[in-house]
């Protein structure tokens, strides 16, 4: 059985992750990776009582005015355990330097699967968000994010990618078996289109920011993979196809009230 499912917590989804596909921009990458890491953060959770403290669930990066974080929707989880305290935040720096910095939730897109924080105290370094629509098929990317989140000790990871289609974000099931609740909602609307990606997807890059490796650009965020069989051949099996939301439903998101 093949299907796409989304990406996350490694509990529930799988995010995206190494790729093979080559850059011939790769002269450039070092110069945009080294911009681009400062604004990416983990996301997760605080419980002082738990250990560790902070629990990961995804990516994310920061834009706009620096105090704004996007991620996907299914990274953000429903419900904080508020009687023992636990705190919605980013983790930003990396390795020992890290440190976890609350955040609120101000805008929810579970249609696009995105999610807008906000940050209190000194704003982070911002990414710019692309104006236009203008990415084409067969145009060459990069990621940054982590893809296996605290086991790979939240240093930020760069990989690259290939603009492999622009197509319909509908999840293919060869009988009525395969549908469920979230299939069935999302056939019932129109569907919008994604950008699928040349790449192989592991849990943590849910959030990441898909951009030019020319600027450092956003173009699209990573929220989905292609997955043959079971969830957990993500890791062993892996497609290599993985998915991503337009910027536009971002720039959306973020004009939100």
């Amino acid at each position: 059985m093949k299907r796409r499912i989304f990406l996350g917590h490694s509990a529930l989804f799988l995010a995206a992750g190494a790729l093979a596909a080559p850059l011939a921009t790769g002269a450039a990458l070092p110069d945009t990776v080294a911009r681009v890491k400062r604004s990416i953060v983990g996301v997760g959770t605080h419980l002082q009582t738990r250990s560790p403290a902070v629990a990961f669930a995804g990516t994310g990066f920061v834009v706009g005015d620096g105090l704004s974080v996007i991620t996907n929707a299914h990274v953000v989880p429903d419900q904080l355990d508020a009687a023992r305290k636990e705190t919605l935040g980013v983790v930003v720096g990396d390795g020992a330097a890290a440190a976890f910095r609350p955040a609120t939730l101000v805008a929810l897109d579970r249609e696009h699967d995105l999610a807008h924080l906000r940050l209190e105290g000194a704003p982070l370094p911002a990414l710019n968000l692309a104006e236009r629509e203008d990415a084409r098929e067969g145009q060459e990317l990069a990621f940054t994010g982590f893809p296996l989140g605290m086991v790979l000790g939240l240093y930020p990871a760069t990989h690259r990618a290939l603009l492999a289609a622009i197509t319909p974000v509908v999840r293919p099931s060869l009988s009525a078996r395969g549908l469920d609740a979230r299939a069935i909602a999302q056939l019932q609307r129109a569907p919008f289109m994604v950008y699928q990606l040349d790449g192989t997807a592991y849990p943590g890059n849910s959030g990441s920011p898909v951009y030019d490796p020319d600027t450092g650009t956003v173009l699209a965020v990573v929220n989905m993979v292609f997955v043959k069989g079971l969830k957990e051949t993500a890791i062993t099996n892996p497609s290599g196809i993985t998915y991503a939301v337009p910027v536009r439903h971002v720039r959306a998101l973020l004009q939100r009230p």
